[in-house]
């Protein structure tokens, strides 16, 4: 059976009279990636960002690998990994540099070269981050969320740019994540980025989640409830086109 690892119960967060989070319960299992899906300021981010340590609730109650949010947020931070955006990182420092001076943050002992060979970056150690491709700076930031052996990692929205050949690169490195392990939060407004990478979704919208399944059973649901397509869905489609004709194989993005 598995491990609750995450469990969010009667979760409210408001901005004075706005109510940004409405009483959100959830849980995720050790091991899966789970998707948090919504439009723009659904909330998402928000509850996130509270299970995170990174932002106060109003009320509710969050545990996190037996740890309460209330009682042991220093500790949570230990055991999570968050993926920083573009602007957290130093744009003239190298790879390595950056990984050292993460790791001094952690009190962690790492070795630079084995952390970037498991985001395929080993060639780039010595590259500053500001000559980096965009699906290499997204492949880095998710390395940097490795470097205290995290539990957790927190991914929002880490394939937003990238081209198509990028963004199937990066779906690998999460699954291979996953396979050594660790468990995956993933925010994503690519609803087939969801469907491949995702074991579980809780679809929130207006602060509230109004469907929580694998995506093959809300598919399924929707599908017995009479819904069709207006027309006929091929077996391929033009992202398929343009990732077998440019080669998926990981390679140096320009």
């Amino acid at each position: 059976m598995s491990k609750t690892i995450i469990q969010v119960e009667d979760l409210h967060k408001k901005y004075g009279d706005f109510h940004a989070v409405k009483g959100i319960s959830f849980e995720v299992q050790e091991g899966e990636i789970f998707g948090l899906l919504g439009p723009n300021g659904a909330g998402k981010s928000t509850t996130l960002e509270i299970i995170e340590t990174l932002r106060e609730k109003t009320s509710g109650s969050v545990i996190v690998d037996g740890l309460n949010l209330d009682e042991a947020p220093n500790e949570i931070k230990k055991i999570i990994g968050v993926q920083l955006q573009t602007s957290g990182y130093y744009p003239g420092l190298t790879l390595v540099e950056l990984i050292h001076l993460f790791a001094g943050l952690y009190n962690e002992t790492i070795d630079p070269l084995i952390l970037l060979d498991t985001v395929n970056l080993r060639d780039k150690a010595k590259a500053k981050y500001k000559e980096l491709s965009g699906g290499q700076k997204q492949r880095f930031s998710i390395a940097t969320t490795l470097i205290n052996k995290p539990k957790i990692i927190f991914l929002d929205e880490p394939t937003t740019g990238l081209d198509p050949q990028a963004r199937r690169n990066l779906w690998d490195l999460v699954l291979d994540i996953r396979k050594k392990g660790t468990t995956v939060i993933i925010t994503t407004h690519y609803m087939d980025e969801a469907e491949v990478l995702c074991d579980r979704v809780a679809i929130i919208d207006s602060g509230k989640i109004i469907a929580l399944d694998s995506p093959d059973k809300l598919i399924d649901d929707l599908v017995a409830g009479g819904f069709e397509r207006p027309k006929e869905v091929k077996k391929a489609n033009l992202e398929d086109v343009f990732i077998q004709l440019t080669g998926h194989e990981l390679r140096a993005e320009n």
